[in-house]
This record gives structure tokens, C-alpha cells and sequence, in this order.
């Protein structure tokens, strides 16, 4: 056995070593974490579970044993980010004003979701999930987006019109279609912009 072959077999044992060093369930949260990190400072191609594993510190085989292949990674970090846009609206729509107000703030929150984790935000409601009906879990955690918005507003009907508004924005945004400052200035001037033309949009007095 040559000196290549003896290093590459040190290294898959100590990779296994190091897998099998993780308490239960931390090997899970590490591959998740290695998954956001190279998701957000790389992109969605490089997310591949070799590139995480070695990311992790594990060995090649290591994800597995938490997803059974590549699209379950990216469903779980899918759903992961719905939660966390769901939560951010839930907080946004605590704070107090009118009707237009409210809905300014929401809009604000997702776009702002969405300029903090643009890869993550292409992920969730893109065609990279084209199997979206085999993972009940994610239909739900979308469903529960347009309830959330809804449900602030006490109008599932507006809440479906201001949910398809700011997203529609924003993936117009995302793609370069339309340009809110942020070729200049970069994505962080996107939750103001956004305010602007909600504001403007639903100003209207219903009664």
C-alpha cells in the first residue's frame, strides 16, 4: 500500500471517529449547520451532501444516516426556514397601528427574511423541491405562511393578497426582474422599499 492510500484511510477513519464522537442528535444539528452555512456563503449547487459531511468534519457516509439523500437535506432546511419566517411575521404583527400599518409591518419582515437568506428563501418556494407532494411536512409549513399573515389581519382573504404582493416582490427582486436600490445598495434596503408599496398598495380605507 503506497503513502496516498495509507493517508486516505487515516483520513476516513478519523472522519468516522469523528461521526461517531457526536452525542445523539448533535450529528443531525452539525450537518444542518455545515448545510446553512455553505447554503449561505456559497450556493444552492455547492450544497451537496458530500460538501457538507466534509464541511462537518465527518465522513462521506455520515449524512446518511440522518437523510436518506440529498432532497430530504434540503426539505428539512426548507422547513426550517418557514418556521423561522413564520415566527419573524408573528412578531412583526405585534406591533400596533392601523390596518395599512400592520400590513407594512409584515411586508417588511418577509422581504426582510428574504434579504437576509435569499438562497434559503429561492430554496423554499423554488423548483428545486419538484417532489413538494411527496413531504406533507413542507406543504403544511408553506400553508401555515398565508394562515400567519392572515390570521395578523384577521382576514384570510387580505392576508392572501398581501402574501401574494410582498412574494411576488420579492422573488421579482431576487431574480434582478425589478430594481428597488438593491443593485446599488444591496439587498438591506429592501424591508423600507417594501413598506413604500405596501403602504401605497393597501392605503385604501375598507370597510
Amino acid at each position: 500500500m503506497d503513502e496516498r492510500n495509507r493517508q486516505e484511510i487515516g483520513a476516513d477513519a478519523s472522519q468516522d471517529r469523528a461521526a461517531r464522537g457526536y452525542h445523539h442528535g448533535d450529528l443531525r444539528n452539525g450537518l444542518l449547520e455545515a448545510a446553512r452555512t455553505i447554503l449561505e456563503e456559497e450556493t444552492l449547487a455547492a450544497l451537496t451532501l458530500r460538501a457538507v459531511a466534509r464541511r462537518a468534519g465527518v465522513s462521506h457516509a455520515a449524512p446518511y444516516r440522518h437523510f436518506p439523500n440529498h432532497e430530504a437535506l434540503l426539505v428539512e432546511l426548507a422547513i426550517e426556514g418557514f418556521d423561522e419566517l413564520r415566527e419573524s411575521l408573528a412578531e412583526a404583527a405585534k406591533m400596533s397601528g392601523s390596518e395599512p400599518d400592520r400590513i407594512a409591518h409584515i411586508g417588511a419582515a418577509y422581504m426582510r427574511f428574504v434579504a437576509a437568506r435569499p438562497a434559503l428563501a429561492r430554496l423554499m418556494f423554488g423548483g428545486q423541491l419538484p417532489n413538494r407532494d411527496q413531504f406533507p411536512a413542507l406543504g403544511l409549513k408553506a400553508d401555515a405562511i398565508g394562515t400567519q399573515i392572515g390570521t395578523s389581519l384577521s382576514d384570510p382573504a387580505l392576508g392572501l393578497a398581501v402574501w401574494s404582493s410582498i412574494h411576488g416582490l420579492a422573488m421579482l427582486v431576487l431574480e434582478n426582474v425589478i430594481d428597488l436600490g438593491q443593485r446599488r445598495s444591496g439587498l438591506h434596503v429592501l424591508p423600507a422599499r417594501a413598506e413604500i408599496i405596501l403602504r401605497s398598495l393597501f392605503s385604501t380605507v375598507r370597510d
